[in-house]
């Protein structure tokens, strides 16, 4: 029986620990809600939050092909130009295959794929510098995304099928949500009930041990850099079809973003352990911080000045620190508990 209640114990205890380093992204969203019914409360009204909805998506979907990838150990800043390279190939083929749109975003996906294929190989299978290579590559892709967008879909409009197809409402709340919403969920599913979402967690978080374990590591790798490049990709469709004409810098303000919300979403820089569920509210904080700033009139440059502040913030509170800092007060407590009962002298266990 005493067996049974320590086992318990432990285990409610590796529960709380886990769970402490999502904890930061949800006090924040609260005291962005309350920071914004004291000094700006129109973002909490209709309009402010219509804005909120599909930008918060966006980004919610591209950090969580950033969060893919950071499990793993990595980080991917071809964001941008991949996100970019699937909206002008959706608008530029568009243009002429409007009648057969699924083909069209397949096209543009798989190209985002190949995009996520070639990070992969790079990293995970020549083992090269994963900043250094995914800076390169994104500025391949934006060149050619470029050249493109130059030849073909400048000026040209979004199709008017994917438009009116995303822009319709369930709830009250466009499709570009739902669909942010059902990715997530599916994330959540994998990693919690599937034998693949598991090991994948694992072997991200140890992955000396798991290549000693015989498990395929390098593929992990690459298999995180293609599934988050048709996450970016996806993100870069919804996107274009939401603002109906696009530019090639539309995909300038997801380089630093996704990697903002997966930090604060409390993941570990380290691989392995992350939420989705974090990751999206924590790039809903960060649409609603940008949104109540743009409410309260801030200039663009002091906007840019509160979101930096906010990324280091989320670093500083990282669940990585939080994770140290649980266990640490746990290991105080514990030693506390076996000086009181006289197992062990003030002394002992220290150092």
């Amino acid at each position: 029986m005493s067996q049974t209640r320590t086992s318990s114990s432990s285990s409610a205890v590796t529960s709380f620990v886990v769970a402490s380093r999502y904890m930061p992204v949800y006090i924040a969203l609260l005291l962005l809600v309350v920071v914004a019914a004291i000094w700006a409360p129109a973002t909490l009204k209709g309009p402010a939050l219509s804005s909120i909805a599909p930008f918060g998506t966006f980004l919610a979907i591209a950090a969580l092909g950033q969060m893919l990838v950071i499990m793993t150990g990595g980080i991917d800043l071809s964001v941008p130009g991949t996100l970019t390279l699937a909206a002008v190939v959706t608008v530029g083929l568009g243009q002429t295959h409007g009648d057969d749109l699924g083909t069209v975003i397949l096209i543009a996906l798989a190209l985002c794929a190949l995009v996520g294929l070639v990070n992969g190989l790079l990293i995970g299978g020549l083992g090269l510098n994963a900043l250094i290579v995914t800076l390169a590559v994104g500025q391949i892709v934006t060149g050619f995304a470029i050249r493109y967008y130059t030849t073909t879909a400048i000026q040209t409009p979004v199709p008017e099928a994917l438009s009116a197809w995303t822009s319709t409402r369930f709830l009250g709340v466009t499709r570009i949500f739902w669909m942010g919403v059902a990715i997530t969920l599916v994330m959540v599913v994998i990693f919690r009930f599937t034998t693949f979402g598991r090991r994948f967690q694992v072997v991200g978080a140890n992955p000396t041990a798991s290549s000693i374990a015989g498990l395929r590591v390098n593929l992990n790798q690459v298999m995180a850099y293609v599934v988050a490049a048709i996450l970016y990709g996806i993100a870069g469709i919804l996107l274009a079809s939401f603002l109906r004409t696009i530019s090639i810098t539309i995909g300038a303000p997801y380089l630093l973003g996704p990697i903002a919300a997966v930090v604060i979403g409390g993941a570990s820089l380290t691989g392995g352990l992350a939420s989705p569920v974090s990751t999206w509210a924590a790039a809903f904080f960060l649409a609603g911080l940008t949104q109540m700033m743009r409410v309260m009139g801030l200039p663009t440059a002091l906007q840019f000045v509160v979101f930096g502040l906010v990324i280091v913030g989320g670093m500083l509170v990282s669940g990585d620190r939080i994770i140290r800092g649980v266990e640490h007060l746990l290991r105080e407590r514990k030693r506390t508990d076996l000086v009181s009962a006289g197992v062990i002298g003030p002394g002992d266990g220290t150092g």
